[in-house]
């Protein structure tokens, strides 16, 4: 199947590692023009290197999308190395789990800073662009936390929750000016972030990390949890031509969870 992917400038956001970095490395397959941000230079290099080990290209930036000037300064960046950007992927940004009775309103804060404005703030940054040229798309990863509460990513998940609300908003309102915002949700994943989660979890629970990772995939109704190469997979099609009528969703990654935060 042609993904009408080729020669498409892409800008993923938080591409240097987890499900970001699957993503990068799939638009690269499908042969995107494909630039790569985070806040961490050394990150991006090893990333920019190892898709380099497997044959694909792909530039780093390095930016803090929490200040909009960083963002906007972004967007100059790679469309002077690469073109006007067709295609936002947002998987930067994770707030850091606290525990319930531990918030405070510093934690509230950083949580919607480290998540909602960083795709907030790059959307601004390419929303009227891509309106000027009435073509564009957009793909925000945000997280099966905004639907289902946990007590100790309630900050994260009211960020995600918001996020959901943003990107079925800007899809009705850009829809006119040839431009789709789609979100997917995926539940818990294995990447750096899970095995994060689960020290915090186990630490709660006082237990192993073993143990709370042998608890929390023994809820997976299929047994297991996702890899970011099958949130990428479902990023990648709503970018691309295939999915041209899709618009305003919020797709569920979860394996049928359905409640397991």
């Amino acid at each position: 199947m042609d993904l009408q992917l080729n020669g498409k400038v892409v800008l993923v956001t938080g591409g240097s590692k987890g499900i970001g970095l699957s993503c990068a490395r799939l638009f690269a397959q499908e042969g995107a023009k494909v630039a790569i941000a985070a806040r961490n230079a050394e990150g991006l290099e090893t990333a920019v290197a190892q898709l380099a080990s497997e044959g694909l290209k792909a530039q780093g930036f390095a930016a803090d999308l929490t200040v909009p000037a960083q963002a906007a300064a972004l967007r100059e960046q790679v469309e002077a190395a690469l073109g006007p950007i067709d295609v936002l992927v947002n998987s930067a940004g994770a707030a850091k789990r606290t525990p319930a009775e531990q918030l405070t309103a510093v934690h509230w804060h950083a949580a919607m800073d480290a998540k909602y404005f960083t795709y907030i703030h790059m959307m601004e940054a390419v929303l009227p662009g891509m309106a000027a040229r009435h073509a564009g798309n957009i793909v925000n990863v945000v997280g099966m936390g905004g639907r289902v509460a946990s007590p100790f990513h309630l900050g994260g998940g009211a960020a995600n929750a918001a996020l959901m609300l943003a990107s079925t908003g800007l899809a009705n309102a850009y829809a006119k000016h040839g431009i789709r915002v789609n979100a997917v949700n995926p539940g818990t994943t294995e990447t750096d972030r899970y095995h994060a989660r689960m020290e915090v979890e186990a630490a709660a629970a006082k237990v192993s990390k073993e143990e709370a990772m042998r608890v929390l995939t023994d809820k997976m109704p299929m047994g297991r949890l996702a890899s970011p190469e099958e949130v990428a997979d479902m990023v990648v099609f709503l970018a691309s031509g295939r999915a041209a009528y899709v618009n305003g969703a919020v797709i569920a990654i979860d394996g049928a969870a359905n409640g397991v935060p």
